[in-house]
């Protein structure tokens, strides 16, 4: 429960009491950038040449300083949020997040689940499918297609804590729980084969549903944005919005406060259903949806996000460019997806190579290229993100080493003005999840959630000036330690405004130790040092905080997370294969002061 409340609220946890919600992962303001360079231009790390000082022979010191006057990119404070795989339909799992369902029984595992839910910071897409027939979950079904033609999101919503009250916690008895698991098992091995074979089969998702799942994000101070079954064609390869304007008009007369998308990865729809839908075509087709918001009173003013496309390669990019020049000023963001590496073949390894971690900020470029050409200015979303694609792999990415991916992608995405980051996922049939089947954290999870706690929607340049023993071509130290920097969250009421903070990912195999200069010398600092924990190294599935083992205190309660004061002027020594977060205190900083 604590779980994904641990994301909402500004970040910060929530009493047990708090509502149920699975959902929202996206917390206020949190990229971060680093400049490895004099000149403040973001992105820009080229490591600076500096002499080499008699006495520091042996070692490597990093002199770093941020310019605290103005940021460089200001993120939205929705920057970081989560999806629910449309598993959780089909395999059942809805239903134990669903908020008005009250089964007498333990509170066991779920309210762990629901309390994350409950706090008020940026949410998180949440996809949801259900394979059930229309008789076995309620009077009204909405034929959505296969599985990976449709999505649903939540985002953070401004609901008053007091209106969540009124929403009870599901409960359940431990049998339940383990006859749930049971069948998720057994549906993640169809839905593996499918993926495998590159072939879905049609689901339907019942008002009933809708209802739970819409319940599930409002108690939760939620928004949800549904992505709408784009599959349905005319014999002239437009949009049939029959289907959609009945879901429409039905979740209208409930009042359900939603914003709307149509379709998932248009770019791959002659795999799924014997034809391709060109970009000029959905780009009608999104003017069309357009056009139906506007007819129902309760949507005329609904946000819509699209195309939601592949990785940017050469033919996406051309399918990109035809649905901008026909439908760029319909969208409120442009949207894509990147996976990092087919989850069937990857090693540990993969997840140290900075060539890999560096794959991304070229396809940003790319996307930002296409939608600054047609429509400039516009917010750009990444809208589904994973370390692996075809679920992931079992003790890897649902292991500490997958984090130093993710936690790059953080750094990344804000440093190179991404509005919005969608994470997949929070809980589903893979293992690119944040939390196992029975609402344990995994690593990524706790990063998310010091990520959320401690970084603001303000990016600050870094400047760095390294020290190196024998340098070699093509071992720069900047290709394997990564430095970005932030305002310190608002929301954190530990740290007064002004205050900084740094995070820091070190992929080298021998510590390295940062001096910190200019404005951040003779500062008090906070560090959040995460290591693995247990003997499985980077293999691990649990974490350390400054050597404190991580894990819920009860089924709805988060651990508190204790930085380790270092003293002021204190050199920070960053262990080897870590990730790490630094609060400097008191900076004073300009650029931190004001929202």
């Amino acid at each position: 429960s604590e779980l994904i409340r641990g994301f909402l609220l500004s970040g910060m946890p929530c009493p047990s009491s708090c509502p149920p919600g699975l959902l929202a992962l996206m917390a206020p303001g949190l990229a971060l950038m680093a400049t490895f360079s004099l000149p403040s231009q973001a992105g820009d790390r080229r490591a600076l040449p500096v002499e080499k000082p008699p006495g520091v022979k042996g070692r490597t010191l990093i002199l770093l300083d941020v310019n605290t006057k103005s940021p460089v990119r200001i993120i939205s404070e929705n920057f970081l949020s989560l999806q629910l795989d449309p598993s959780i339909i089909h395999d059942g799992w809805l239903d134990f997040l669903s908020p008005e369902q009250a089964a007498p029984a333990a509170e066991e595992t779920l309210p762990r689940l629901q309390a994350g839910a409950g706090h008020r910071s940026p949410g998180m897409p949440v996809h949801a499918l259900s394979r059930a027939s229309p008789a076995s979950l309620g009077n009204s079904a909405f034929p959505l297609g296969p599985c990976r033609s449709e999505s649903f999101y939540i985002v953070r919503s401004d609901i008053a804590l007091d209106k969540q009250k009124g929403c009870k916690i599901a409960q359940h008895p431990d049998i339940m729980l383990e006859l749930q698991r049971e069948k998720a098992a057994q549906m993640h091995l169809v839905l593996l084969k499918e993926q495998f074979s590159n072939t879905y089969s049609n689901l339907t998702l019942t008002a009933r549903s809708l209802d739970k799942l819409y319940n599930f994000a409002d108690c939760s101070g939620l928004h949800l944005i549904f992505a709408l079954n784009a599959l349905r064609r005319n014999p002239n390869n437009s949009w049939n919005s029959s289907n959609a304007l009945s879901l429409l008009k039905y979740s209208a007369s409930k009042k359900y406060n939603i914003s709307w998308e149509l379709g998932n990865e248009p770019n791959n729809y002659r795999t799924l259903i014997g034809r391709s839908v060109n970009g000029s075509q959905l780009g009608k087709d999104y003017t069309q949806l357009r056009s139906l918001l506007q007819l129902i009173r309760t949507y005329s003013r609904a946000h819509l996000y699209g195309p939601n496309i592949g990785r940017p390669r050469k033919n996406v990019i051309a399918f990109l460019e035809g649905f901008m020049k026909v439908a760029g000023g319909t969208v409120d963001a442009v949207t894509w997806q990147h996976y990092y590496i087919d989850g069937r073949v990857a090693k540990v390894t993969d997840f140290l190579k900075t060539r890999l971690l560096d794959t991304l900020s070229d396809q940003i470029r790319k996307i930002q290229k296409v939608v600054n050409t047609y429509t400039p200015g516009k917010k750009i979303w990444l809208e589904g993100v994973g370390t692996t694609s075809a679920g992931g792999m079992n003790n890897l990415s649902d292991s500490y080493a997958a984090g130093f991916l993710w936690l790059n992608t953080l750094g990344l995405l804000a440093s190179q003005g991404i509005d919005v980051v969608v994470r997949h996922s929070f809980l589903d049939h893979g293992h690119n999840h944040l939390v196992d089947q029975n609402f344990n954290p995994l690593p990524d999870y706790w990063l998310s959630l010091l990520y959320k706690r401690l970084i603001g929607p303000k990016v600050l340049a870094i400047h760095v000036a390294g020290l190196q023993r024998k340098p070699r071509p093509g071992r720069v130290i900047r290709d394997k330690l990564r430095i970005y920097a932030h305002c310190t969250s608002y929301h954190n009421h530990n740290y007064v405004r002004g205050s900084i903070t740094l995070y820091i990912i070190n992929l080298h195999r021998s510590r390295k130790k940062i001096k910190l200069a200019g404005t951040l010398r003779d500062k008090i600092v906070h560090q959040y040092l995460l290591q693995p924990y247990g003997k499985d190294g980077l293999h691990s599935k649990s974490v350390q905080l400054n050597g404190q083992p991580l894990a819920m205190v009860d089924d709805g309660t988060l651990p508190e997370l204790k930085p380790r004061p270092l003293r002021a002027g204190r050199t920070l020594v960053i262990p080897p294969l870590t990730m790490s977060f630094y609060v400097v205190k008191n900076v004073n900083a300009l650029a931190c002061r004001y929202r």
